[in-house]
């Protein structure tokens, strides 16, 4: 075999390596997303008769007829309830995220300078959570935040409160069980961007007559973008969802599309006005990101050319 066939053999089989590596991860998004996504929709725009949906086309003499409910839609764009509980989810998503973000970088920063002999440890103790049940954690905190719960009762006995504060079921429980559910999602991608980051940056900076507040905003805080971009979308994207934390600690006050969504499923059994929710409520996610990856894309692309 000469040197050229070989050369091409071998360019031909990283090529094929390259469409396997990109084709996995297409393949599985489009089992198990745009598949049950595009029949969440044929549902959203399907008439429901008892369990059996209706067809979206039927040809028949060689006509085709294309029946497309879309009063589910317009339901939803004219219904108070529903613009102001996907407001209401965005905004609780929004806060947590924000929350989640103050509370993490530091946290993350400090784990990423401390001695390498730690870092390990420092890790399992942010995910030390995760080893027990997610129901477990919430309801406990339903257990603290009680108006005759722990905290109420110490606050009572060392002579805070004269009587018991109102915490549960109130915004304050819904966020600080979302932030606390959530936090490890925020920490650990940050870590993960900080821990490589060169440290000569910052000495250059200093040396260069910059304060260390100045070389966190100018340095670390843009090489660490990344990671807080990777650490907002996994905890705004799940919180605009979130069913079981409103379900538990939140009230009147909090209803999220999560519990919009489970009525209209399981109380209604409207299943086209439901998939219809859903289809709005992963829109509300998916275009803002597809937009921003886009803008992103474009500035890295005209910052390296």
């Amino acid at each position: 075999m000469t040197a050229a066939s070989f050369l091409q053999n071998r360019l031909k089989r990283v090529a094929w390596g390259r469409k396997v590596v990109i084709g996995v991860p297409l393949l599985f998004l489009l089992v198990f997303f745009l598949l049950p996504f595009l029949v969440v929709f044929k549902i959203s725009l399907s008439d429901m008769n008892n369990t059996v949906f209706s067809d979206l086309w039927l040809w028949s003499d060689g006509v085709l007829q294309i029946k497309l409910q879309l009063g589910n839609y317009l339901f939803l764009l004219q219904d108070d309830l529903y613009v102001q509980t996907y407001l209401r989810s965005l905004k609780f998503a929004g806060i947590t995220t924000v929350i989640c973000l103050l509370i993490a970088y530091p946290f993350a920063y400090f784990m990423a300078r401390s001695p390498a002999s730690q870092r390990q440890t420092l890790v399992m103790l942010v995910m030390l959570p995760f080893w027990t049940s997610f129901l477990v954690r919430v309801y406990a905190w339903k257990m603290l935040l009680a108006d005759h719960g722990l905290f109420n009762n110490l606050a009572i006995a060392l002579g805070l409160l004269a009587e018991p504060l109102k915490m549960m079921n109130t915004p304050f429980s819904l966020i600080l069980g979302m932030v606390y559910t959530y936090l490890p999602f925020m920490i650990l991608p940050l870590y993960a961007n900080l821990v490589k980051m060169d440290l000569r940056l910052i000495e250059a900076a200093l040396n260069l007559g910059a304060t260390p507040w100045q070389a966190f905003w100018l340095i670390t805080v843009p090489i660490s973008r990344a990671g807080i971009m990777a650490g907002s979308l996994l905890v705004l994207i799940p919180c605009v969802g979130e069913f079981v934390i409103p379900e538990l600690l939140g009230g009147p006050q909090t209803l999220m599309i999560g519990r919009v969504l489970w009525d209209e499923f399981f109380s209604n059994n409207d299943w086209p006005m439901a998939a219809a929710v859903a289809v709005i409520m992963v829109l509300l996610i998916i275009v803002p990101l597809a937009l921003f990856n886009y803008y992103h894309a474009n500035s890295q692309a005209g910052r390296h050319a």
